[in-house]
């Protein structure tokens, strides 16, 4: 259960969203305390990890709370019981959620599900397609959704209950159990708990001892000179649990005869900190995971990919007649097996009497390599050994050297240079001027590249194919970078001042960097004028938005022949 301090710490964490919101997507008007700063920086914070979200002006485009776009545009609308809303194409959900901030930690408070019942005047409009009523953004949003339902697709729709209370709503509450029934859909509640784990601090790196049979352990070493051994070894679940808990007294005794006290142990999530898959509230990986440690528990080791652990150091010693070995590990990092490790912490936390009948009885495979601080041998370990499982182009590379380096750089800028959700700098007293994501800065250098009609939908390539055309040291200069990002930045803005007459869309911004290298004499407001005649002097077959235009290959090339 979580406590004061990260009730505390999340106060923190939100009041340096609200300044990051500020300085990137400054509001109309700006709240008088700093409680309202810290709700409205919790909206960011929760869409950013819930949503998959990197970049605030996509996050502040799913707000629909009515308080929230008061703030943001000096118009109040109706929300309709909803706070935002996210349609994820990826995955096929609808994801609509219903936010809560407590002014005060309460040890006992708990969600209410009067909350999750507010929200079913939106969902009723949404199923009756009715939206006469609705205006602004919600309204786009609902519409939106209409039509993603009416497709032959078939869409998960969630309604998520965040908070920062201690307790969440049960499921079995009658109301969230009606609600499922009655609209079909999944209702997930996020308290404080869930959202603690998430908390981007630069943990203390933590230590372990385990005890193994030597047939369980098979030793690696690179070269007949190198000092540092790496281990390959087949752990039992109850140890894993042992090995990454809360408890550093417990993470040292390996000779525990009684594995009930384990049942009570906690994951301490600082050992995930480089993890690339970061925080994931419910998944498929999970329940899988799950049915297999509690049906088929003797082979758990043949169906699960296992852990990579990387340690700073790795000490073994032979005991009891070289029959058994003794690893002290120092300073270590799970950098692949978050989902494992997640869902064994999980399903011990199910039942007391799982670590005694199913986790003792079941092992796991576990790279464990000794790194000796050397952090681009770290990177490359967890860039290849997740490449081997279903994972984006973008999260492999956000741990590579140049995505590091860059971070490192722009610091001294006071950028922030965001790899990974809920990043918020690598010092977190710092006031900083910008933040932007890894994957929006790839998408920029790829539309300075000359291709801003492919920056916006070819993500995956831009960090895959093309990763090494935009970000190699043969190709990109690093001392660019603040440059670069204060451009866009000041076209974004400058583009906010023009609402009132042309839609800020980020293609856009892309297109306008690029006319930017072949017109570099031309301000901001001359090449938005050479867009935006370029948009509406093309012609097409069938009516196009503007979004629609600017991916073609021929609009692209009526851009360069009327700019040039």
């Amino acid at each position: 259960m979580a406590s004061l301090n990260d009730f505390k710490i999340l106060k923190t964490k939100c009041l340096k969203y609200f300044e990051n919101l500020q300085n990137t997507k400054p509001l109309k008007s700006t709240p008088k305390n700093d409680i309202e700063k810290e709700r409205l920086g919790f909206y960011i914070f929760a869409l950013e990890n819930l949503c998959n979200l990197r970049e605030i002006t996509d996050i502040v485009d799913c707000i629909t709370d009515s308080e929230f776009l008061q703030y943001e545009t000096g118009k109040k609308y109706d929300d309709f019981g909803i706070d935002a809303i996210y349609l994820d194409e990826d995955e096929a959900e609808i994801k609509l959620f219903n936010f809560k901030y407590r002014e005060k930690f309460n040890l006992d408070k708990r969600q209410s599900s009067n909350d999750a019942v507010i929200s079913t005047k939106f969902i009723n409009a949404l199923y009756n397609e009715s939206t006469a009523s609705m205006s602004g953004r919600i309204k786009r949003l609902t519409q939106g959704l209409i039509s993603a339902l009416n497709e032959n697709r078939t869409w998960k729709i969630t309604l998520y209950l965040v908070s920062n209370e201690n307790k969440v709503v049960l499921p079995t509450d009658p109301a969230i159990s009606q609600l499922k029934d009655h609209y079909d859909l999944e209702v997930q509640a996020v308290g404080l708990d869930e959202v603690s784990q998430v908390i981007s601090i630069r943990p203390e790196p933590i230590d372990a001892t385990i005890m193994l049979d030597a047939e369980a352990l098979m030793v690696y070493r690179e070269s007949n000179l190198s000092t540092f051994n790496s281990f390959i070894a087949r752990i039992p679940s109850s140890e894993i649990v042992r090995l990454t808990c809360t408890d550093e007294s417990l993470r040292h005794d390996y000779n525990i005869e009684d594995l009930s006290v384990l049942s009570e142990a906690k994951l301490d999530y600082s050992v995930l900190f480089d993890n690339v898959r970061g925080f994931v509230v419910k998944s498929k990986y999970n329940k899988n995971i799950i049915e297999s440690l509690r049906n088929d528990p003797q082979k758990f080791f043949m169906y699960n990919n296992g852990l990579t652990v990387v340690a700073h150091r790795v000490e073994s010693q032979h005991t009891n007649a070289k029959k058994k070995v003794k690893l002290k590990i120092s300073g270590f990092q799970v950098l692949n097996g978050g989902q494992t490790l997640r869902s064994i912490h999980k399903f011990n936390k199910d039942s007391k009497s799982n670590i005694d009948d199913y986790l003792s009885s079941s092992e796991v495979l576990v790279r464990i390599f000794s790194s000796d601080n050397d952090q681009e041998t770290v990177n490359r370990i967890a860039e290849y050994t997740n490449s081997q499982n279903k994972i984006s182009n973008v999260d492999l590379k956000s741990l590579s050297t140049e995505q590091l380096h860059l971070e490192q750089y722009l610091e001294d800028f006071d950028i922030i240079y965001s790899r990974k959700s809920g990043d918020t700098g690598i010092t977190e007293k710092k006031s900083y001027r910008h933040k932007i994501s890894m994957e929006r800065f790839g998408q920029i250098l790829f539309a300075l590249s000359g291709s801003p009609h492919q920056a916006s939908n070819q993500k995956q390539q831009i960090f895959g194919r093309y990763y090494d055309q935009l970000f190699g040291t043969a190709v990109f200069n690093i001392e660019s970078a603040p440059r670069i990002i204060e451009e866009y930045f000041s076209i974004v803005k400058y583009y906010e001042t023009l609402s009132n007459t042309y839609t800020p869309i980020e293609q856009k911004y892309y297109y306008i960097l690029y006319l930017g290298t072949i017109l570099p004499k031309l301000t901001i407001d001359e090449k938005i004028t050479i867009l935006e005649d370029c948009l509406k002097a093309y012609e097409t077959k069938t009516e196009l938005s503007d979004a629609r235009k600017m991916i073609q290959v021929a609009f692209f090339n009526f851009v360069k022949e009327r700019a040039v």
